[in-house]
């Protein structure tokens, strides 16, 4: 979603893809071994990494509606993003899918409590960063929020009624205001599998 995200903002319109993981072409492996998405095939580079598509967009579009504002602040977007995507993706991953993890019932159970307790304790360090300023990126939305909103919204969406009881108003103000909006419509669009010969989706 933060590649669509970033290409939307930037107007840069793609010939769009959609891949099952658990079915990956062998164009898609082709082009990027890593066998993850995003991937981005441009006529001069493969760019597999999220961040790096969403620089790429940054760079290609002049920023039209403002939400790279942040841009010159590169080197502390790295850092946070290292954080969200290491730390707080594994315990995404461990609270949602921790009978992947764990063989036996109790177990766990046992991770995915202790797991939605990590991704909470960082939560809790969006919502004081969030009180103080109406994004992430500062008081207009920024890179950094469009890194951070997917990851929230999957966290929510493991226990909706646990996530919405719990008191970080301003991550719930903050993740409403995002899952309302028409950008966020915009990006939801489902598309077909890609098989070799289908005619171009363009997105």
């Amino acid at each position: 979603m933060r590649a669509r995200l970033s290409l939307k903002l930037s107007a840069i319109t793609v010939e769009l893809r959609e891949i099952l993981l658990r079915d990956k072409p062998d164009a898609f492996l082709q082009a990027s071994s890593k066998g993850t998405v995003p991937v981005l095939v441009t006529d001069d580079a493969i760019i597999d990494e999220s961040l790096d598509v969403m620089l790429w967009a940054c760079q290609m579009s002049g920023d039209k509606y403002g939400w790279y504002h942040d841009y010159h602040n590169i080197a502390e977007i790295r850092r946070f993003i290292e954080q969200l995507d290491g730390e707080f993706k594994t315990n995404l991953d461990q609270y949602k899918y921790a009978s992947r993890y764990q063989q036996d019932k109790a177990s766990a159970e046992e991770l995915a409590a202790h797991s939605r307790q990590k991704g909470a304790e960082f939560i809790w360090g969006l919502n004081e960063r969030l009180a103080n300023q109406r994004w992430l990126g500062g008081n207009q939305a920024g890179l950094i929020d469009i890194a951070s909103l997917p990851f929230i919204r999957q966290f929510r969406i493991a226990d909706q009624r646990w996530f919405d009881e719990q008191q970080w108003s301003e991550v719930a103000r903050w993740l409403s205001t995002f899952l309302q909006s028409d950008l966020f419509a915009s990006v939801m669009n489902k598309y077909p599998a890609w098989k070799e010969g289908d005619e171009i989706e363009v997105f």
